[in-house]
């Protein structure tokens, strides 16, 4: 790993460090997800929820762009004789799934953006909990991923 890798991990491109961005910028979406969700109710679409609603968008599309615009292209990237080789293929057989989960995000953000009506508003807290069951399978195969990558750092380590 070179300096500057080291130096600055926001910006590098080596996989344990983009691993490391996109775990970090999908907790603090769970975080946002979950202050959502606390609410219980948006019947009064008073500011200081529609902010919460807007962060918590933000937050997502930055979550979900890391993985398929950096993780899987630095996957993509590696030589084939790489210690992450497993890594890469293992994304290669979950990306449609992925992307699944990515339009079902992507679907949820677009009907909130902006100023949603009381109507679509009264509608978040089924919407949150679809989204949810998406987010969670989303998770559950980029752990896979993430634990394969972080099993290649290993073995270049040793």
């Amino acid at each position: 790993m070179n300096a500057a890798s080291t130096a600055d991990p926001v910006h590098s491109k080596a996989l344990p460090d983009l691993v490391t961005k996109l775990l970090t910028a999908r907790q603090e979406s769970l975080v946002l997800y979950h202050k959502l969700a606390a609410l219980k109710s948006f019947a009064r679409a008073d500011p200081v929820r529609r902010h919460l609603l807007h962060r918590f968008q933000q937050a997502l599309v930055d979550y979900l762009a890391l993985g398929p615009f950096e993780v899987f292209q630095a996957l993509e990237e590696q030589p084939a004789d790489s210690p992450y080789c497993r890594a890469r293929d293992l994304a290669r057989q979950l990306y449609a799934r992925i992307a699944g989960t990515t339009q079902a995000a992507l679907a949820f953000h677009d009907r909130y953006d902006g100023h949603p009506s009381q109507a679509e508003l009264a509608a978040l807290n089924e919407d949150l909990s679809r989204l949810g069951e998406h987010l969670a399978t989303r998770i559950e195969l980029e752990d896979r991923i993430v634990t394969a990558v972080r099993q290649g750092s290993t073995r270049m380590a040793a």
